[in-house]
């Protein structure tokens, strides 16, 4: 783990989102590895934010990187590409903080709807975008690479906005 990678014991008050910043990447990979199988990597970042999607990250009080997302406008629609807690964080609300930013996000950009994709494994991630609103719409096959080179399919959600 980089060290600027701050593993948060309590969280301090207040929260504030900032845009991504390349300086940002080394807290943002060490989250990524630590909550996922298959992580991003520092390049995807790089190019995320090069792209010019909507990242932006979410931090306490004393500036520890709680989580971040990654999302991309497509015609009139925002697909969340990459939603991140930090692990130490999990049933914190802050999975929450982060979905309230994406949707404001993309209503400012005048978006009428959130994709995204999601593991049926990650059955947490599930049940908080349902109780968020997301529906599914679909399926995608072998959409994940899985343990033992096989793969996963994703679920399709969309929120209405």
């Amino acid at each position: 783990m980089s060290a600027n990678f701050q593993t948060p014991a309590t969280l301090q008050r207040p929260f504030s989102f900032a845009v991504m910043r390349v300086e940002d990447l080394d807290e943002v990979v060490a989250i990524e590895k630590s909550v996922y199988s298959h992580p991003w990597t520092h390049g995807n970042f790089v190019d995320s934010i090069q792209s010019g999607y909507q990242c932006w990250v979410l931090r306490d009080a004393s500036g520890i990187l709680l989580g971040y997302f990654f999302m991309m406008a497509v015609v009139d629609e925002a697909h969340l590409l990459n939603i991140s807690v930090h692990g130490d964080m999990h049933r914190r609300g802050i999975g929450k903080m982060l979905l309230d930013q994406v949707c404001e996000v993309a209503r400012q950009r005048h978006m009428q709807s959130i994709l995204l994709e999601v593991r049926p494994s990650n059955t947490r991630a599930i049940a908080i975008y349902q109780r968020y609103g997301f529906t599914e719409i679909g399926r995608r096959r072998d959409y994940y690479p899985a343990a033992g080179d096989q793969r996963e399919e994703a679920i399709v959600m969309r929120l209405p906005l």
